[in-house]
């Protein structure tokens, strides 16, 4: 017969890495230059669960979620000509040009933001300029030069590891003892 709180002791564990690693992402998002406003999309879409396994040996499945574009802002992504040693292939799997992705995504992503931040820049004599002109500057800029990994969630997820291996190896242990005695 199975126990309902069967591996109790290594879900609080779980659970307290998950928490830590959803807190310290946000943090560090809000942190980072472009997405220092908080609040945002990404930001909210940041959550963790926890869900019992059927498999043996491997009690529960822990799950990290974001939005689409978060591995992205994570890991970077190499442009053409990468300006920035973050984004190099060794650090980001992703990179712009090699036409896997959907046709016109980064256009349409851009446009849409603008549209939505209501964003404008004024040219010399002072007239806003369209967002179809900004639009084009701004790909043209992130196509070529790429974006700049943030590790927003990379640098909490292994410092996490580190802070809670401990707590999650004893959990996993007092779990295993206490079946034993049963």
């Amino acid at each position: 017969m199975e126990s309902k709180n069967k591996y109790k002791a290594l879900g609080l564990a779980l659970n307290k890495y998950g928490k830590y690693v959803v807190q310290q992402s946000k943090s560090n998002l809000t942190k980072s230059k472009p997405y220092s406003k908080g609040g945002g999309t990404l930001y909210n879409s940041i959550k963790y669960g926890l869900q019992k396994s059927n498999q043996i040996g491997k009690p529960y499945v822990l799950d990290f979620l974001m939005a689409d574009y978060g591995p992205f802002v994570d890991k970077g992504v190499a442009g053409v000509n990468s300006t920035y040693p973050e984004t190099r292939a060794a650090m980001s799997p992703f990179k712009y040009g090699t036409g896997t992705g959907p046709k016109g995504g980064l256009t349409r992503g851009i446009q849409s933001w603008l549209e939505k931040k209501k964003f404008r820049w004024r040219d010399e004599l002072g007239r806003y300029i369209s967002y179809k002109s900004m639009r084009y500057l701004i790909v043209k800029k992130i196509y070529f030069q790429g974006i700049k990994a943030s590790l927003f969630f990379t640098k909490p997820f292994e410092a996490g590891l580190n802070k809670y291996a401990i707590d999650i190896v004893q959990g996993y242990e007092k779990d295993i003892e206490t079946e034993f005695k049963k």
